[in-house]
């Protein structure tokens, strides 16, 4: 009974930015426990890359900050292949600069990619899941939607409002029978931190800070997300979850 409450078959799941890192983990994973897998990114030949590595999986590749292409794609994929029952809204980047010079088309380009692509697909599929009363929604934030760390100011920023709009989703769409939650990495040893996995002081530093004293693996996000993919999580909504080796209970 127990394992029922986390199976995922007859299930489909939408993952964006997965051909690479943690989105490509979280596929992985969902397809794991059952869910058909449809990745998505903007280059189509990575996805192709990708899906090879899932049985099963396929692709819908567009671009996440553009609104209409969003939709676009979205309405066309149900009308065609049929319901997305769960949306995984991972699409994000990292631009690096002390804030008084950081650029500001890069400060633009991480409010597109991290934020206004929640807003985005969010819409564009909920409004599919509206229709039929059910549906699950998981934004990844980040560590960084509670705490702040020098050069990345304008990414805590779009964390915090990806954990605020999370909580929005959920208290405007909870009537309708979606569940719209967040899972918050610390810390992980993906391609987006290759600089900063790849800098000895920099691990050290995140050795002594984290209780777990190492960096997360990505497969360690994949219990949290079938978790708030199925039923197991029928009653948890608005919530944001971090999975960060305890470095957001710890000073």
């Amino acid at each position: 009974m127990s394992h029922a409450l986390f199976d995922l078959s007859g299930h489909r799941a939408l993952v964006t930015g997965s051909s690479q890192g943690i989105g490509l983990a979280l596929a992985r994973g969902l397809a794991e426990a059952g869910a058909a897998v449809v990745l998505n990114g903007r280059d189509a030949d990575r996805l192709a890359l990708a899906a090879r590595e899932i049985e099963g999986a396929s692709t819908l590749p567009f671009d996440v900050t553009d609104h209409a292409a969003a939709r676009r794609a979205i309405d066309e994929f149900e009308q065609a292949q049929g319901a997305i029952d769960i949306l995984v809204n991972n699409a994000g980047m990292q631009f690096r600069s002390p804030l008084e010079d950081f650029p500001a088309d890069a400060f633009q380009r991480l409010l597109q990619t991290n934020i206004a692509s929640v807003f985005n697909v969010g819409q564009a599929v909920a409004r599919h899941m509206i229709a039929r009363g059910a549906g699950r929604i998981i934004n990844i934030a980040s560590v960084q939607t509670a705490l702040a760390r020098p050069s990345i100011a304008p990414y805590t920023a779009t964390k915090g409002a990806v954990g605020n709009l999370t909580k929005g989703m959920a208290t405007d769409w909870a009537r309708h029978g979606l569940n719209c939650n967040a899972i918050a990495p610390g810390y992980f040893d993906t391609p987006l931190n290759a600089a900063l996995v790849a800098d000895p002081d920099f691990t050290a530093w995140l050795e002594r800070r984290t209780p777990a004293g190492r960096w997360g693996r990505v497969e360690e996000l994949v219990g949290a997300c079938v978790f708030l993919a199925s039923d197991a999580s029928s009653f948890v909504n608005g919530h944001v979850l971090y999975v960060d080796g305890g470095i957001t209970a710890s000073l």
